[in-house]
């Protein structure tokens, strides 16, 4: 089953990144995983398999698409 992640959403890894930051926000989604680095700002571009192994948790949840309101 695929795990599903929406944009905004913040992340904890597996494994701390070199900079000592735990948490990671997803700014692309697609076949692959756009995450940044919320310490250093560090950017990596992950398989979306790969990505869904190295979740731990999810700190935070971004906005679901059908929730946006419009003025």
């Amino acid at each position: 089953m695929v795990m599903e992640v929406r944009l905004g959403d913040v992340v904890r890894l597996r494994k701390v990144h070199p900079c000592g930051g735990y948490e990671w926000e997803v700014v692309r989604l697609g076949m692959d995983i756009g995450i940044r680095c919320r310490t250093c700002g560090r950017r990596v571009l992950l398989e979306r398999r790969v990505f869904e192994k190295r979740v731990k948790l999810f700190v935070a949840r971004g906005e679901a698409e059908g929730s946006q309101t419009r003025g």
